[in-house]
């Protein structure tokens, strides 16, 4: 019995991306906060806008929603506002928190309908295509 605990003791020690959360810093150079709002969101469905490798779409910026960024996503294609059930997703209203794709952000930033961002929330690989000024000029109140 012993033998075994101490088998499965290592095991885990040797895997510690599962037995703890990756530690991941802001736009800010802090600690990731958690963006917290009616649904749980971010790529890994954890309520952190943390994004690495295994997400192709870079779900890092921290943003409230509001109606005509949900309008402008939902004409480029993204409907975040219409409920998926089978998904246990009931869809997205103004006011709403959603850790969204950088690029998409940035595409609605040009277009004018940029939703606004936490920055204490927003992954540090969002400074890859979009400049912490940038995102400072639409910092949640």
């Amino acid at each position: 019995m012993i033998r075994k605990l101490l088998c499965l003791s290592l095991i885990v020690l040797s895997f510690p991306a599962i037995t703890q959360k990756t530690k991941s810093s802001n736009v800010l150079g802090q600690d990731l906060a958690p963006l917290k709002g009616s649904q749980i969101t971010g790529f890994y469905r954890d309520g952190y806008c943390r994004t690495d490798e295994n997400d192709p779409g870079q779900h890092a910026v921290a943003a409230t929603m509001t109606k005509k960024f949900l309008d402008y996503t939902k004409s480029r294609g993204n409907d975040l506002q219409t409920p998926i059930p089978r998904s246990n997703f009931a869809g997205l209203k103004p006011g709403d928190k959603w850790c969204l794709c950088t690029a998409r952000w940035v595409e609605a930033e040009a277009a004018g309908v940029a939703p606004p961002v936490n920055l204490t929330a927003s992954h540090e690989a969002a400074l890859t295509l979009v400049p912490l000024k940038t995102l400072q000029k639409y910092q949640s109140k």
